[in-house]
């Protein structure tokens, strides 16, 4: 069984920046590509970034220059550098892993104050 345990949520003031991390429980080379996606109240849950096994980056537009996902394929860690942040950021956090299936993380809670 494939556990993926996000970290590194909390509250910040607009402006403010935060490193999330996803700790896997298996090499991530075994995966097609790990993601960040998140879920703000009332809201549907929707892509934030994701990335490649070969290393390719994909962003929401509304994260575009101010967020950045990485990985450390020694540590089998994801993690997603938030700056700028913003209150509509606000929302619950979560990891993926996909191949032919989803694994997914139990989520972080991001709070930006105003």
């Amino acid at each position: 069984q494939v556990q993926l345990v996000e970290s590194g949520g909390g509250l910040v003031q607009a402006g403010g920046s935060l490193r999330l991390s996803c700790a896997v429980s298996r090499s991530i080379f075994s995966f097609n590509g790990m993601g960040w996606y998140r879920q703000a109240p009332g809201k549907q849950r929707e892509l934030v970034a994701d990335i490649t096994s070969g290393g390719s980056t994909n962003y929401a537009d509304s994260v575009k220059g101010r967020f950045t996902i990485s990985r450390d394929n020694a540590k089998n860690t994801v993690y997603l550098q938030m700056n700028s942040l913003k209150p509509e950021d606000t929302a619950v956090y979560y990891c993926k892993a996909f191949t032919w299936r989803e694994y997914w993380g139990q989520g972080t809670q991001v709070t930006v104050s105003s």
